[in-house]
């Protein structure tokens, strides 16, 4: 029972994610494009630091099968070799590749915001792409892009792609992000057809407008000073009666966002709050804000805490050979992990011991031990204690019947 309970919130995630969770359907093939619908399509990358991306990217998108666009960078101030880097990119199948030095950045407006828009003011297509610099494409994405557009009659199609992760700290952060996402949004093809216009999501790595469409809501102008743009961009959208639609294209589009712990930090502290944040209506944030801070520190919290009750739950209910075989001793005596400096590290460096939790391990070499004074009187000293007596209990007992 106490294994049940302690696997409990995994499992009710999984039956959540397997019954509710929908992911939007897949662009169109390249081939429902008809060609004589093919308008030019200005893409719009605004790029800021971004030297370690920025190649691939237009490398991926000047590869693109589209038959007419043009590429424009618009630098945002960086302070590395992104715009280097971009002029060095051959221009391959794009009508031309241009590339931006950005302006000032004015009062009132972000820098995200400000660079697409310079971006939009000098492109001439008929629709406008605005996609990230970590991103990349494969060479059918745009045409199925278009292509899904004309077949869901959107003003703003947004599409989901696949998130590369390759580091420890990606791997083991990204994944929960995306199921707080889904949480919000389990269906997302459902929340954006809801025509209440706070059920709306955009993935901000790549959005398409037909230019009518972007050029009728005000453009980054009416999300001048927003932080997630993209996510206002969508909410305007449906504010005004248009139509927003989201697919995607896991194998056409692929995206590493973060390369470090303090990247995502950064990245993901902005995206989360913000974008929940206006999600909310104005005369309820006073009330749903308190709770939401703490559902949102629960999320994090919860989980290690309910683990530690099962397990200590689980030793107590083992027989005294489990104390001998798990090796807690009178060595628990002399631990006081509520004063150790190296408490935080031991709960993961006990896990990983590489003797295992059914080997003997020696804990003052792990935590910084203190004398058994200290400790007397805590309950960790009393459960230890406890566990002493029953192994002296367990030797006697086995003496007993070898003598």
């Amino acid at each position: 029972m106490t294994i049940l309970l302690l696997a409990f919130p995994w499992i009710a995630v999984l039956v959540f994610l397997v019954l509710f969770t929908r992911i939007p359907s897949e662009l169109p093939p390249a081939d429902a494009l008809d060609p004589e619908r093919a308008l030019r399509v200005s893409v719009v990358i605004p790029a800021r630091n971004e030297a370690v991306n920025i190649e691939n990217c237009l490398s991926s998108i000047a590869a693109s099968t589209y038959p007419d666009f043009e590429i424009i960078v618009v630098d945002d101030r960086s302070g590395d070799e992104t715009v280097a880097l971009s002029r060095s990119v051959p221009a391959g199948n794009p009508s031309r590749i241009v590339v931006i030095d950005g302006e000032e950045l004015p009062e009132g407006w972000l820098g995200k915001p400000w660079a697409c828009w310079q971006g939009a003011q000098v492109s001439d297509g008929e629709f406008l792409l605005f996609t990230d610099a970590d991103t990349m494409h494969g060479p059918q994405m745009l045409s199925r892009a278009v292509a899904g557009l004309y077949q869901d009659e959107a003003d703003l199609m947004t599409v989901l792609g696949r998130q590369l992760m390759g580091s420890f700290w990606e791997r083991l952060v990204q994944p929960q992000i995306f199921l707080l996402m889904l949480f919000r949004f389990p269906d997302f093809e459902r929340a954006v057809r809801n025509p209440h216009w706070r059920d709306a999501i955009a993935n901000g790595q790549y959005i398409l407008f037909p230019r009518s469409a972007y050029d009728e809501i005000g453009g980054h102008v009416a999300v001048q000073a927003e932080v997630v743009e993209g996510m206002a961009l969508a909410m305007l959208v449906k504010r005004e009666g248009k139509q927003l639609r989201i697919r995607s294209a896991v194998d056409d589009l692929h995206t590493r966002m973060y390369r470090s712990l303090a990247g995502i930090i950064e990245g993901w502290s902005k995206n989360i709050v913000v974008g929940g944040w206006l999600s909310v209506p104005p005369s309820l944030r006073g009330a749903v804000a308190p709770v939401a801070i703490a559902a949102g520190v629960s999320l994090w919290i919860a989980p290690p805490v309910v683990l530690l009750a099962g397990l200590v739950g689980w030793v107590a209910g083992r027989t005294p050979a489990a104390v001998v075989r798990c090796g807690v001793r009178r060595e628990c005596r002399d631990l006081d992990v509520l004063h150790s400096r190296h408490a935080w590290t031991a709960t993961v460096r006990i896990p990983l011991s590489p003797r295992g939790v059914g080997g003997r391990v020696h804990l003052p070499t792990l935590l910084e031990a203190r004398s058994k004074r200290r400790m007397e009187g805590k309950a960790l000293y009393r459960v230890c204690a406890l566990g002493d007596a029953l192994m002296r209990e367990h030797r006697a007992g086995r003496r007993a019947q070898h003598p």
